[in-house]
Formats: structure tokens, sequence, C-alpha cells
């Protein structure tokens, strides 16, 4: 019998895919029956499983060249379970559950506004035939899987110090509102893809790196992952907001001159 290997490629980026999903379904599992602290802790690390094998699935489909509009659709498919339904089950029970109403509409609302990011990425990621693109240095609102992130090292921190950080509902409930924004923003943020970083990017990432590895070795793993993910965010904003002022300063002086030409 001949085997294609060559189709069989197509297997391992799906497989990573799959193994996500997997997290994600049982940290939602985790979620139910009334999960204890360490439930929380273990569903949180299932995430953060989750989003290793979300990055590797695509290095795995770009290194093996099967790229496919089936792998985007899947992966965005295993986004939203893993980073966009077991998140904001796991986030709301642990903490939001407590604020009622407004904690059931600001999981919805981090899960919806996750769906529609995702959706927009598919349709940006492909062209009209709806062969995948070839990746861009930024991404035109913040990943889910760094918003599920931020999230979940709440959480893996909240254990590292015993369970004192579980009591603060509201900031919590405004965490996920804050990233739902992100998330449908217009703001781009880097996708790594191009290491070709600016010199303040480079300074911003290497301050990043270097606090979350003290962070690491001083307090825990958590507040690295969450420093980190914070900081990843902070870049794109301080990225955005140069550009705009860039833009600013070069449609200034065309406007000055318009101003001071001669009539006639």
């Amino acid at each position: 019998m001949h085997i294609n290997l060559r189709k069989s490629l197509f297997i391992l980026p799906n497989a990573f895919t799959l193994s996500s999903i997997f997290c994600g379904f049982y940290a939602i599992v985790l979620c139910g029956n009334n999960p204890t602290e360490d439930d929380f802790y273990r569903a949180s690390l299932l995430i953060i499983f989750a989003m290793f094998f979300d990055m590797i699935d695509g290095r795995v489909a770009r290194l093996t060249r099967t790229q496919s509009a089936f792998g985007i659709q899947i992966d965005s498919l295993a986004d939203v379970i893993s980073f966009g339904v077991a998140p904001a089950l796991l986030v709301y029970a642990w903490s939001l559950s407590a604020l009622g109403g407004l904690g059931i509409f600001a999981a919805f609302a981090y899960l919806a506004c996750g769906a529609i990011r995702l959706a927009r990425f598919n349709v940006l990621a492909a062209d009209t035939s709806g062969r995948p693109k070839k990746p861009s240095k930024y991404i035109l609102g913040l990943p889910i899987p760094g918003a599920a992130g931020i999230l979940v090292s709440f959480i893996s921190a909240n254990h590292a110090v015993s369970g004192q950080l579980a009591v603060a509902h509201l900031p919590v409930a405004i965490a996920m509102f804050v990233l739902s924004f992100f998330m449908v923003s217009t703001i781009k943020f880097r996708s790594f893809k191009d290491l070709r970083l600016s010199w303040r990017t480079a300074l911003l990432v290497m301050f990043a790196v270097g606090t979350g590895v003290v962070m690491a070795v001083k307090l825990h793993v958590a507040f690295a992952l969450c420093w980190m993910l914070t900081s990843y965010v902070a870049i794109g904003l301080v990225e955005t907001i140069i550009g705009l002022s860039r833009k600013l300063r070069r449609k200034t002086p065309h406007e000055e001159t318009d101003e001071q030409a001669p009539a006639g």
C-alpha cells in the first residue's frame, strides 16, 4: 500500500489543534460540579497548555508547508473553545458569579468579543479564494490567546498567594471588559513573526522579558506570565500612540503650508 507522506503531514498541525481543544474542554469540565480552588488552578494550567499547543500548530503548518483554509477554520474553532468559552466559564465560576448579572454580562461580553475577533481574523487571513495569506507582522486587535492568558494568570497567581486575590470581584470584571474591548479594537499588536523590531520596541521587549524572569524567580511563574502578557498589550498601545503622533506630525506641515500659501 502506497502512503503519500506529503498528504499525511496535514495531520501534524491539526493534531496540535485538537490537543488545544481537549485542554479547553477538560478545563470546562473542571469548572462544573462545585469546583474547588485546586480545580480552578488545574483548569488555568490546562488553558496555558492550550496556549502552548496553539503556538505550535501554526509553526508546524508553516514548517511543513501545510497551511490551508481548513487549518484556519479549525484553529479559530479551537480558539473559541479553549480561549473563549473555557476562560469565560472559569473566571465566572472563580470570581464573577459573586457579582450576579454583572458577572454574567462580563463573561459573555468577553466570549462575544472573542468570537467577533476570531471571525474578523478569518476574513483578513484568507484571500478571495479562501487560501491563507502570508502572515503579517501585525495583528488587528488583541489575540484571544493573549487575553485568555492574562485571565488565567490571575487564577494561577491567586493559587500561589493562597486565595488572596479571589475577593477582588469588580477589578476582575473590569479586566474582562477591557480585554474584550482590546480584542475587537483596531489597535495593531505585533505577531512577532517579523523579528526586525524598532529600537523602542526592542527595549520594551527586553525590559518585559527581563523583569518577567525576575518575577518568576522572586515571586511565581504566574506573576511573570501576567506581567509579560500585560506588557505585550502595553507595547501594542505604545506603538499605536507613537504611530498616531507621527501621522499627526506629517499632516501638520502640509496644513500650515496650505494656510500660508498666497490666494489666487
